[in-house]
């Protein structure tokens, strides 16, 4: 091997930095409370109770609340599931981050798809459902124009920023909660007054229900009743510190309490029958049931508000997935602009066009998109559970600060793997249409993973084809090597070949760059232990031959200033920036870090 090729670079001159300043972490911006990151994604989970007791009672009837119980108690193992995963790598992103620092890249971007998915369905039923209640008030308006309107402008609110959108969605999640509350104290004397409908459906129902078969279909269903439990994940970067895992106890709090107890006062103050008839506007109808017309059109008016709520949800959820996995060189890197909002207006614009596009496509019938709803976010739920699987195997040694236990873990994903099953069984259209939209949204991510084979295979047809075309050949050659030769950082403890070599490994299977910095801080230079990891590089350069290493040896000590001088030295953004999991014994978190990707 040339041992030039192995660079050694020098430190720059100057004081080392303080032990202080190292492990000094990046602050100063301004992050979301508790209530207003849970009203962000509180909004779609309780939008569930408008339609999730009716559904529930379809396949269920009189067993309906309590498979809407059993749902709460899965919701409570993914509780755990997620704290775990999020709090110990608390980046934008959700079942992508998860999957990303714990397995391959294209696997985390297969995840990713699904969550996309899951918020273009989740944005363009909410917004036409909320509009479809809007129209038993205003009943001259035009359902697709109007439901246009709701997408648009959500959308600019999302580009003036997370504040605002906090405060609008935290006025939406109050006024939706006193609505449920109320619902609730005025059906209860209802409810004691008519319990005869209650012994009429029981009777009529429980004698020869095929009590397990009921549960299994009224559970499926019901879990329609949790989505939009991941969306805190896909923000947590603009989240207040340990605030977090508050709002999932308060979103499993709010459907635990309010999805059982509806049904259960549906079921005693409307014939099932009734209530199956009702599916779409249930609470619209019990609310007329023990109110009058006045409490029908205060349920309808929340109703939209709520659904809209949902709408403002997909479009924060999407922005935090899309950056990053923008940075991660999934999608185009245009996506990465943003104005002097900070807000990134291509990634909302360019989602705000597409549902608009798919709202049109399906001609407002959106069948199709309850099919993708129903996989996708379960599909999401089960790769969490699977992604805290493997980051329990593969990175035991990453700081946390929760661990859920195995059982918790291996029963959540047993449970919405079965939901899917259950959903399917139902209706085996859902996985029909939502194969429509997932093989294209994989084409997708696959090209963008795939970019160095096909601008190789277009070189190749430029060669052999067009070579009097000089410029076009040039173009991709060099479209080719500013992707090669995009930076890495790797920081390593010493040179043992057993790390360096899972380092390297990952970095030749996942990345396309193939230049590589190497950094090794030290608190007292040991010329046997540099020697070492020379030496330890130059096998690295004989089984990796196509990489290009560089080696930085320095004193100091590692931690997110160490981190922070780095980037800003080399001029490498942080998610490019590898490292091996932060150990127990250290004061700083991943979070600190800033972005960096755990990959040994």
């Amino acid at each position: 091997m040339d041992d030039a090729k192995c660079e050694v670079i020098a430190p720059p001159p100057g004081p080392s930095p303080t032990p202080e300043e190292l492990i000094e972490g990046e602050g100063g911006r301004e992050r979301l409370g508790q209530w207003y990151s849970t009203a962000i994604c509180g909004n779609d989970i309780t939008s569930s109770c408008l339609y999730v007791s009716a559904i529930a009672t379809v396949y269920a009837n009189v067993l309906a609340p309590i498979a809407l119980l059993i749902v709460a108690g899965i919701l409570f193992l993914y509780r755990k599931i997620y704290t775990e995963v999020v709090e110990a790598l608390p980046l934008n992103g959700g079942a992508y981050n998860c999957l990303l620092n714990s397995t391959r890249k294209f696997t985390a971007a297969l995840a990713a798809c699904l969550t996309l998915l899951s918020y273009l369905a989740t944005a363009v039923i909410s917004a036409k459902t909320g509009v479809e209640y809007l129209r038993n008030l205003l009943p001259f308006l035009p359902t697709m124009e109007t439901t246009a309107a709701v997408l648009m402008i959500f959308a600019v609110l999302t580009i003036l920023g997370i504040t605002e959108s906090a405060r609008v969605a935290l006025v939406i999640f109050l006024i939706h909660l006193a609505s449920l509350t109320l619902f609730v104290l005025l059906s209860i004397p209802a409810f004691w007054q008519s319990s005869q409908i209650w012994t009429q459906n029981w009777n009529a129902l429980s004698q020869g229900l095929n009590w397990p078969k009921a549960l299994f279909l009224g559970v499926s269903a019901a879990l329609l009743g949790v989505s939009g439990f991941e969306s805190s994940a896909n923000f947590v970067e603009q989240q207040e510190h340990g605030v977090f895992r508050k709002t999932l106890r308060n979103m499993w709090i709010a459907v635990s309490i309010f999805n059982p107890l509806i049904a259960l006062l549906a079921l005693g103050l409307m014939p099932v029958a009734k209530i199956n008839h009702h599916q779409e506007d249930l609470l619209a109808w019990l609310g007329f049931e023990v109110g009058g017309n006045f409490f029908h059109n205060l349920i309808v008016l929340d109703a939209f508000l709520v659904l809209s709520g949902a709408v403002l949800t997909s479009y924060v959820g999407i922005t935090g997935l899309v950056h990053r996995m923008t940075l991660d060189q999934c999608f185009p890197q245009f996506l990465l602009k943003s104005n002097r909002r900070g807000t990134y207006h291509r990634i909302i614009l360019s989602f705000m066009l597409l549902c608009i596009s798919i709202l049109y496509l399906t001609g407002g019938k959106l069948l199709s998109l309850a099919g993708v709803y129903t996989i996708s976010f379960l599909g999401v739920m089960t790769l969490f559970g699977i992604g805290n699987i493997l980051l329990k195997v593969n990175r035991r040694e990453l700081k946390r600060t929760y661990r859920a236990s195995w059982l918790t873990v291996i029963l959540g994903v047993l449970a919405t793997t079965v939901g899917i099953v259950g959903n399917v069984i139902i209706d085996y259209r859902f996985l029909l249409y939502f194969m429509v939209y997932f093989i294209p949204a994989i084409l997708l991510v696959g090209v963008m993973y795939s970019r160095i084979p096909i601008y190789k295979a277009v070189l190749t047809l430029i060669n052999e084809a067009f070579e009097r075309l000089f410029v076009w050949r040039s173009k991709v050659i060099d479209k080719i090597t500013d992707i090669t030769n995009i930076r890495l950082v790797l920081f390593v403890r010493g040179g043992r070949l057993y790390r360096l070599s899972k380092a390297f490994e990952y970095i030749a299977h996942n990345e396309s760059s193939q230049k590589i910095t190497v950094v090794r801080l030290y608190a007292k230079f040991n010329q046997a232990e540099e020697d070492e990891m020379i030496q330890s590089l130059k096998i690295m350069e004989e089984l990796y031959p196509a990489l290009k290493i560089d080696y930085l040896s320095r004193e100091g000590l590692f931690g997110p200033a160490a981190v922070d001088s780095i980037a800003s030295e080399l001029k490498v953004p942080k998610n490019n920036i590898f490292i091996g999991a932060p150990e127990e014994k250290h004061r700083f978190s991943v979070e600190d870090l800033g972005g960096v990707r755990v990959i040994f």
